[in-house]
């Protein structure tokens, strides 16, 4: 069996699981509900305060299949308790990030200004401190999305390899290079 897909998903106080005929899953709890349609061929069942899936075969695609639900599913049960936050961090001389509600205004180093209108289910938070990068703070209970639009973020001036300006996670180490070389 695959060794993600037969391990339980503890479900915590307060998470309501719910399966649709349709194998339509929903779960709900403290910071708001996520969907997510499983392939018919796992089936899901919860049973003592666990989400168990099982597959039919032991065919490759249904033990993929095993393993990706499993996790999709672990994700939205850590997601509804706990929420998922990246920050990511602006390095670069003048650059700089505004958060007006919804909107997130960059400074990118660009003749213009990028504006980005984010989806509402995402928690916008931006610091500027003196003497520190900027930094962009995202929280949302659905990983997928708050994953895809750090990524749309970083994608407007990824960070290169010579001076390391950009838009990158906090943490992420950057591979630099070294400069040219003096003539000799």
């Amino acid at each position: 069996m695959s060794r993600i897909g037969k391990s339980p998903i503890a479900l915590p106080e307060g998470v309501k699981v719910e399966i649709a005929d349709n194998n339509l899953i929903t779960v709900s709890g403290k910071l708001g509900t996520l969907h997510q349609k499983v392939d018919p061929d796992i089936t899901v069942a919860v049973e003592d305060g666990q989400i168990l899936l099982q597959r039919p075969t032991e065919q490759k695609r249904h033990k993929a299949l095993h393993g990706l639900y499993r996790s999709l599913l672990a994700n939205m049960v850590k997601g509804v308790t706990e929420g998922f936050t990246i920050q990511q961090e602006l390095v670069g001389v003048g650059y700089k990030a505004q958060a007006n509600g919804q909107n997130l205004e960059l400074s990118l180093g660009y003749s213009h200004s990028i504006i980005l209108v984010l989806p509402p289910e995402i928690k916008l938070e931006t610091v500027t401190e003196r003497g520190k990068n900027p930094t962009i703070k995202m929280t949302c209970a659905d990983k997928q999305l708050v994953g895809q639009v750090a990524a749309k973020i970083r994608s407007l001036r990824k960070p290169e390899p010579y001076k390391g300006k950009g838009v990158k996670y906090v943490g992420e180490e950057i591979k630099r290079k070294a400069g040219k070389a003096a003539a000799g």
